[in-house]
């Protein structure tokens, strides 16, 4: 599952066990990327908060489009856990498997609308090479049509797949076929 101990939900203590309740409760189930915390269960609450802000609060952007910004990061950066875990959401909202393949395969080929396609060059660009990023990529996403608040959401969704695909390439987060099906979208 992980290259560190994780405590499973049978051996938590009652703060973990609160803490994977409410997991469970707004997802429909615990995931790996978030049991990988239970020795430190008050930053598997933040990262819950934190992903249920940028996934799911109000914004000028939809749930798919969120996953897509979660697959080009993950594909970018070769998380094979977040690619999975989000390229079934995306199955979730397209149900088309060989657009889903394509869309993993090469983002910058797939079918999508301009204003998206520029969202995803930019989640591309400040995963691969952050310190090229400038106020003109910025601008490119105001000229499709996104104002400042969406934008940030944009930046914020990026950088938070950054740091979970962190954890779990260097955590050996793993998954499985089942570990990656049932969760609430």
């Amino acid at each position: 599952m992980a290259w560190i101990r994780m405590i499973n939900e049978q051996e938590a203590d009652t703060e973990l066990a609160a803490v994977y309740d409410q997991v469970k409760g707004s997802r429909g189930k615990l995931s790996n990327i978030m049991a990988v915390h239970s020795l430190l269960p008050q930053t598997m609450q933040a990262h819950m908060d934190l992903y249920l802000t940028v996934m799911f609060d109000a914004s000028g952007l939809s749930r798919e489009e969120r996953e897509m910004i979660a697959v080009v990061v993950s594909t970018a950066n070769r998380c094979p856990y977040c690619i999975n875990h989000h390229a079934q959401a995306l199955r979730h909202y397209w149900n088309d498997e060989e657009r889903l393949i394509a869309f993993v395969a090469d983002y910058a080929s797939a079918d999508v609308s301009p204003r998206m396609q520029a969202v995803l060059d930019y989640a591309y660009r400040l995963t691969k090479a952050p310190n090229e990023v400038l106020e003109t990529h910025v601008e490119r996403l105001r000229e499709h049509g996104l104002g400042d608040p969406d934008i940030l959401s944009v930046n914020l969704i990026i950088s938070y797949f950054n740091f979970v695909n962190r954890i779990a390439l260097g955590l050996g987060v793993e998954f499985s076929a089942d570990e990656i099906r049932g969760y609430q979208y």
